[in-house]
């Protein structure tokens, strides 16, 4: 198929609507040309016509008003009550040969506007366009006879002619100026178009800093508006993909690390078991040791399968009420031996009759993750687990005395592998950076709120909002 480029399919378009605009206006302006003529020869035929009438039609006053008009090829012709030529005079008898209708209406005093008729009233062939006005007597006011006033149709269109000539000139000069207007039009919208497919192929190649003008005009302006919304987002997409992929590495750095130590620890103690180099009074404490380090590497592959499986909506909560301070209890009781590594202290202010609606098991994931992120930066301090409700809300309040947060950093925490204290990185809890991101998605899938609170140097306070059971 022929590729017919969109500027020579705007050229076409503006030119055909142009020029069947210029068609419709010249058939509208010859029409009315024409009839204003006609009428215009009708209204100059009457005022002869009538200022006869008016002269009582004197024959010497016909004689002079056919002189005066005959350069105009204007005819005047009498005819009596009879419906028979009196002026001029001649020697056959000739009628008008008006319709009996026409005669009628002259009878009753009507005119007969301007007809038209292929022979004079001699049956010459001639074509001319007449009048009739009919006169009557001053005393009686009887019906004496009309006045036929003529002019040959050549004369009419003549003029038309002339008009019709001129009407084509113009439209030749139109259409050339339609092909200018065109071709200006077309190009103005297709650098419009020109200007979307450069700025197009610019985000193609990667380059989101690019904005169009946008005047709020017409609907390309609504498009460049479109783009811009659009390379904004790609650029925002872009930068957020950046941002995870230097994440990703960072992860992957911190977990081959953290994966090495408990893996070389691991591989020493076996290599000393296997070869008989540790003493039989250390080989429980070696044993003890790969327990702990297979331990945290099993934490390490299970956070980031946690979170996965909650990315992808594969996590399904089973929803119940239960006590919250009892659960507060055995938390405690689980950390207390973390806690008290870091010189920590851990205190539960909740009332025994606050029960709280969620699945157990990811509510004390929740829990126990803000709990060990807070022993993690707190030391010789007070972490603080607080209870209450507040408008059919269960609200939870875990606060610390520990070394607090950045402002700059307060939303980011929940992000992905981000770290607070990338000094922090070798501690026994929070290797993986996922801790905070996995508590923030749970807490969403229970329709819950989670915020946070802090001041650099003295502390944190994270707040959670659990709705009750719907009755």
């Amino acid at each position: 198929m022929m590729k017919f480029n969109y500027f020579y399919q705007q050229v076409a378009a503006f030119f055909i609507v142009i020029i069947v605009m210029l068609i419709i206006m010249g058939f509208s302006f010859l029409q009315f040309s024409k009839n204003t003529t006609y009428k215009n020869t009708e209204t100059q035929l009457y005022g002869y016509a009538q200022a006869l009438v008016s002269g009582d039609l004197q024959k010497n006053q016909l004689d002079t008003g056919q002189l005066i008009l005959k350069n105009q090829e204007v005819t005047l012709t009498v005819f009596n009550s009879d419906d028979l030529m009196i002026y001029p005079e001649t020697v056959k008898t000739y009628k008008s040969g008006v319709s009996k209708e026409d005669f009628e209406k002259l009878v009753k005093g009507q005119r007969i506007s301007l007809t038209t008729r292929q022979t004079d009233f001699y049956g010459n062939d001639r074509q001319l366009a007449i009048i009739y006005l009919p006169f009557f007597t001053k005393n009686s006011n009887i019906f004496s006879g009309f006045v036929a006033v003529s002019s040959p149709i050549s004369g009419i269109e003549a003029t038309l002619t002339a008009l019709r000539n001129n009407l084509f000139t113009a439209f030749l000069f139109s259409s050339l100026g339609a092909i200018l207007l065109s071709l200006l039009f077309a190009k103005y919208q297709v650098n419009r178009i020109n200007r979307l497919r450069t700025a197009t192929h610019t985000v193609a190649s990667g380059n989101f800093d690019i904005h169009l003008e946008n005047n709020h005009k017409d609907e390309f302006d609504d498009l460049a508006e479109d783009f811009n919304l659009m390379a904004e987002s790609l650029k925002a997409s872009q930068e957020e993909i950046e941002h995870q992929e230097n994440r990703r590495r960072q992860f992957m750095a911190d977990v081959a690390h953290e994966m090495r130590t408990p893996l070389t620890t691991i591989n020493g103690l076996l290599e000393g078991l296997k070869y008989d180099m540790i003493p039989d009074n250390q080989k429980k404490r070696s044993v003890e040791l790969m327990h702990n380090e297979s331990k945290r590497l099993i934490r390490l592959v299970n956070e980031n399968l946690d979170y996965e499986k909650i990315r992808s909506n594969q996590i399904f909560l089973h929803k119940q009420t239960f006590n919250l301070k009892e659960t507060f209890e055995m938390i405690v009781e689980q950390l207390s031996l973390k806690a008290a590594i870091e010189k920590n202290k851990l205190v539960i202010d909740c009332s025994p009759t606050i029960e709280i609606y969620a699945d157990y098991d990811r509510f004390v994931q929740i829990i126990v993750n803000l709990t060990q992120n807070a022993i993690q930066f707190t030391q010789c301090g007070e972490i603080r687990l607080i209870g209450m409700m507040d408008a059919r809300q269960t609200v939870i309040k875990l606060s610390d005395t520990g070394i607090g947060i950045d402002p700059k950093e307060v939303e980011s925490i929940w992000e992905r592998y981000f770290k607070a204290d990338v000094s922090r990185k070798n501690t026994v809890y929070g290797e993986s950076g996922l801790g905070l991101a996995i508590v923030q998605q749970l807490v969403n899938l229970h329709g819950a709120t989670i915020s946070v609170e802090s001041i650099k140097g003295e502390g944190t306070v994270f707040t959670l909002r659990f709705p009750l059971e719907k009755e």
